[in-house]
């Protein structure tokens, strides 16, 4: 049973950890990754973004987290899923989650960045409702995708 949980400082070596294994998989970490995974309670939850993860038994097997850019508008990022767990609607629950808080916080859009590598989660996100835009204000010199979620239309 898989339970999606609040991130608390306790969890900070799986978060780093689970994202750091795919990352270093496609050769795609990156300094401000490292900025992120090091310090996720400034970077992402004291900066008005939230981190949940994928809790099964006492074992954390997915992250995720939703980083604020400004006023209404939200990043999906630090997306992970442990590779024995990959393929079992985790990645699912956890945009549901993301999702759901940015709604709450009464986000108008959310965007990602991502790598034409990463093919799965990009199908995935499409699912959701993301759509391809132009890359613009990456942080990532690897992104080479930008998709995002409109929540609001604007009037």
């Amino acid at each position: 049973m898989v339970e999606i949980i609040e991130y608390s400082h306790h969890y900070a070596s799986e978060f780093k950890g689970l994202n750091l294994e795919w990352l270093d998989k496609y050769h795609l970490t990156e300094s401000h990754d490292l900025e992120v995974l090091n310090d996720p309670q400034v970077t992402i939850i004291d900066a008005g973004g939230a981190i949940y993860l994928a809790k099964i038994g006492n074992d954390i097997v997915g992250t995720a987290a939703l980083m604020k850019e400004k006023e209404g508008f939200f990043e999906l990022a630090k997306m992970a899923v442990a590779p024995q767990w990959q393929g079992k609607g985790i990645s699912k629950l956890l945009i549901e989650k993301c999702i759901s808080k940015a709604k709450e916080l009464n986000a108008t859009k959310i965007f990602l960045f991502s790598n034409h590598q990463l093919q799965t989660a990009i199908q995935l996100y499409r699912k959701f409702g993301f759509e391809n835009i132009d890359v613009t204000d990456s942080p990532f010199t690897t992104a080479d995708i930008k998709m995002e979620l409109q929540l609001k239309k604007f009037a």
